[in-house]
């Protein structure tokens, strides 16, 4: 019930709840005014048309105002959201209006201007809280000269000057208090904005060491590491029947005699060329790795021997088309593979082995070549 009614008054926007919350409190200061200012009626202390028509005034503002902001309507504006700055000037007119009427109590009038002045405090610049200040100070001044003027009896212009002169006093010391806390929000959202900063840049530097702990910065292909935990969270996940997994070691066929030849910025055009056309004839699901030097991993989930020589073979085709012009003029790239499926998660590192005993027989055998496991070790 609690929960529904705070749902009810306050709205679901998180953002907008503390400003409905504010502009509830001050509703709710305004009923309470309001029903003072009729024991003072009662008392025959206020005249009850007067009376009347400020407590018109205050509740028509402060019923208005909450509506404005519960409704969303002061998301339309560009700043000034809480309307804090229309809500003060409303306040300070009534408060100035109810000096006017109250007569002999009209003293503790003053104090709720100050209240008006130190809830702008927490929403305007110094700049604005010090016209803010200056504007209750010169509504309460007006008001008095202009009642010390009409109705000295009831006013008496002594009276109206310590008034004044209080009013004055306490205003200025609220104001000097709204830019020590002015300064001190500045202070805050400054020490905010350097500590999103540096969050953000912590935030990318953690990053950067996760793509150095896991990407081959060459190529950026996934690393050995990487390579080897996407395998282990593969098989860990996949509940299926035979294939499991079948993975192939690629090596590039005489890359020291390219590096030998050509100088290492050679054989690095050679590895981001050979991995990033791989890359763009691979299957969905396939990952290609860096594994070491010349060498890559190919990781062919659900995928028995005969699809992944398939794979392998398209991505030979590929290579061999290429035209390696950049580092040499016709120059040729070929590489050798070895395959061999994995039964699962207690067969990973065998599997690995057994794929790299499949590509030294493909180089044996003359490079340039695929070989499954079981061909490999067919007599």
């Amino acid at each position: 019930m609690r929960e529904a009614l705070s749902r009810l008054l306050l709205g679901d926007d998180v953002r907008q709840r503390l400003r409905v919350s504010q502009a509830l409190l001050v509703l709710t200061v305004y009923v309470v005014f309001a029903m003072v200012q009729h024991a003072e009626v009662l008392l025959d202390m206020i005249d009850t048309r007067h009376s009347w028509a400020l407590t018109t005034w205050n509740l028509a503002g402060g019923f208005g105002f909450y509506l404005c902001i519960r409704s969303g309507l002061n998301l339309r504006l560009k700043s000034g959201r809480s309307l804090a700055i229309p809500q003060s000037a409303w306040a300070m007119v009534g408060i100035a209006w109810s000096y006017a009427i109250t007569g002999a109590a009209r003293g503790a009038v003053i104090l709720i201007m100050i209240l008006v002045v130190v809830f702008t405090m927490f929403e305007l610049t110094p700049q604005k809280a010090r016209a803010a200040a200056g504007t209750a100070f010169a509504m309460l001044a007006l008001t008095m000269a202009y009642k010390a003027w009409t109705d000295p009896l009831r006013y008496d212009p002594r009276v109206e000057a310590m008034h004044g002169l209080f009013s004055g006093i306490v205003l200025t010391a609220s104001y000097v208090l709204a830019v020590r806390i002015g300064r001190l929000r500045a202070r805050l959202v400054e020490q905010r904005t350097s500590l999103e900063q540096q969050s953000a840049k912590l935030t990318e530097a953690l990053e950067r060491i996760r793509t150095l702990a896991t990407r081959d910065e060459l190529t950026g292909l996934p690393n050995r590491r990487a390579a080897m935990e996407h395998m282990q969270r593969e098989l860990a996940v996949r509940a299926r029947p035979e294939p499991m997994m079948t993975v192939a070691l690629i090596d590039i066929d005489h890359f020291k005699r390219i590096n030998d030849t050509h100088g290492h910025a050679g054989g690095d055009t050679v590895l981001r060329r050979l991995s990033e056309e791989a890359q763009s004839v691979m299957r969905d699901g396939d990952i290609l790795a860096r594994w070491g030097g010349e060498e890559f991993l190919l990781v062919m989930p659900a995928t028995g021997v005969g699809q992944a020589l398939t794979a392998l073979r398209r991505i030979r085709s590929t290579i061999l088309a290429l035209s390696f012009d950049e580092v040499a003029p016709g120059m040729k790239v070929t590489f050798s593979a070895g395959a061999s499926e994995c039964l699962g998660a207690h067969d990973l590192e065998a599997a690995i082995a057994r794929a790299d005993a499949a590509m030294y027989s493909a180089k044996r055998a003359g490079r340039d070549r695929i070989t499954a496991f079981e061909e490999a070790v067919t007599p």
